[in-house]
């Protein structure tokens, strides 16, 4: 493995941490014994190829799937082996914002963002629920629309209303599964400004999976590449820009092997 790490402080615990985690699914291992810590403040992004395990690492950090081996640590604790009802009040600390947005359909963009509110503790008053939901949306930009379905939004505003909803209950932890899949530059560039937007002004660690090199480059503090299950660069954004591995390069410049051109019968130029 070839690999830059972040150093680890003496002096503070890392808000996620993951040890020697081992993922498989039937046969197929997905990810291979990986050891990473991810540091208060701070964004990563967990970049590679299609099927190379990020979607699956990122829902380790919240336990939505389980290691086969290893330890999922939040703040110090071990969180990987607790039941449901022992990781509810974990889980209130640490946003998700799904591929898809997974807004509910049949639920106004107020009631969705409310969801995560009444789901983990009892309702705030009529007009706290009004002041929470305004103010979340005011910091993605979308205060007016509490009233529209998700069916009536486009889909930047669905992502960005899924963002306001990750954050309903002040999250110290923000997971991003590819914010920015399916959109066009100029909504993708909004998606990478609010992430950079909640990282400065509420203080959160936030780990971004992303295919998007533009949006990594703009948002990371550091990038941790994965293939074949493994972490093969971990480091700022110079670093991985200058990084020698071949398979680094290939993908960080769109390009395939003379292996893939190959077997396409295509000749390089």
């Amino acid at each position: 493995m070839i690999s830059q790490s972040e150093s680890k402080s003496s002096q503070e615990t890392p808000v996620l941490e993951i040890k020697g985690l081992v993922k498989k699914f039937g046969q197929r291992t997905v990810l291979k014994n990986i050891s990473l810590c991810f540091a208060k403040g701070k964004t990563t992004a967990i970049i590679g190829p299609s099927g190379c395990g990020k979607t699956v690492l990122i829902k380790h950090l919240i336990c939505l799937l389980r290691p086969s081996t290893g330890e999922v640590l939040f703040k110090g604790q071990r969180i990987d082996e607790l039941d449901e009802s022992a990781l509810a009040p974990i889980r209130t600390r640490i946003g998700f914002l799904f591929q898809a947005g997974a807004l509910f359909d049949s639920l106004t963009v107020r009631e969705n963002i409310l969801f995560p509110v009444r789901q983990h503790q009892k309702g705030p008053a009529f007009k706290d629920a009004d002041d929470l939901v305004r103010n979340k949306l005011t910091m993605v930009g979308l205060d007016g629309f509490q009233d529209y379905y998700p069916a009536n939004l486009s889909g930047g505003q669905q992502k960005r209303v899924a963002l306001a909803r990750a954050i309903a209950l002040d999250p110290e932890v923000i997971l991003y599964d590819e914010p920015t899949t399916g959109l066009d530059p100029i909504r993708s560039d909004i998606i990478n400004e609010l992430i950079l937007k909640l990282q400065r002004e509420l203080a959160v660690t936030s780990v971004v999976v992303t295919h998007d090199m533009k949006s990594a480059y703009k948002i990371a503090d550091r990038i941790i590449m994965l293939h074949d299950g493994n972490v093969i660069v971990d480091g700022d954004a110079d670093h991985v820009k200058n990084h020698t591995h071949p398979i680094v390069q290939q993908f960080i410049h769109g390009r395939l092997s003379e292996e893939d051109l190959a077997s396409l019968n295509v000749s390089s130029f």
